[in-house]
């Protein structure tokens, strides 16, 4: 069995999990604060992947990628950029399709922190980035985690953003997702168990592991 689209994945789930992290804690820190209009409207265009059919997002996010439009042609002229059928368009696609899974449970962590910590860090003499780092941050660690481990279980299985905006470009934009399917479709149904046990037994892993940090995290001291 051919394992680069094992790695393939990986790597994207990787690369987008980690940017997503740098991307989502302010996002979330910022839709946390005090609700106005642009916020309301910002988390419900942030929250849309959860409901659109992931072949809608992709088809839009082609067309909007693709050279023979406007900022797709835009893209290649001015940064030498090309998106579709890339990895990097694989990338990009998958920060907006996974976005929701980062944010929402840092935003609803940050919404739970009781105002007078941040107040008392400020009365006793610590900046707002102080505050943030050294203050907030810390005390959201188990739902940092979780946000972590499900964007990277998300996009570890992506499947229908990848097709539309990947293709299925051997080494490239062929993930695992994209092989199960071609295995499927060939009725290589041996190596399309392979690649879903080896999928399967990641996405456990990782659940697992969340279930194990948070129960530990909210245990109480006198168990």
């Amino acid at each position: 069995m051919d394992l680069e689209p094992i790695w393939l994945s990986l790597r994207l789930a990787a690369i987008t999990t980690i940017l997503l992290l740098f991307i989502g804690v302010p996002i979330s820190y910022w839709l946390s604060r005090k609700q106005t209009v642009l916020k309301l409207i910002a988390e419900a265009l942030i929250t849309m992947p959860l409901v659109l059919p992931p072949s809608v997002l992709g088809f839009y996010l082609l067309l909007a990628f693709s050279p023979s439009n406007a900022f797709g042609e835009w893209l290649q002229a001015h940064l030498d950029l090309q998106l579709v059928f890339s990895f990097k368009g694989l990338v990009i696609a998958s920060i907006i399709y996974s976005l929701p899974f980062m944010v929402s449970p840092l935003k609803a962590a940050f919404s739970h922190l009781p105002k007078s910590m941040a107040e008392a860090s400020y009365m006793m003499g610590k900046s707002k980035a102080q505050t943030f780092f050294k203050v907030l941050l810390p005390n959201i660690k188990a739902s940092i985690f979780t946000a972590v481990v499900l964007t990277f279980a998300h996009t570890l299985g992506e499947f229908g953003v990848v097709l539309m905006i990947g293709g299925n470009i051997p080494g490239q934009t062929k993930v695992a997702s994209i092989a199960i399917y071609d295995a499927v479709e060939t009725m290589d149904y041996a190596s399309a168990n392979s690649y879903a046990l080896i999928l399967f037994a990641i996405t456990f892993i990782i659940v697992v592991g969340v279930f194990i940090i948070n129960r530990n995290a909210v245990k109480s001291p006198f168990e």
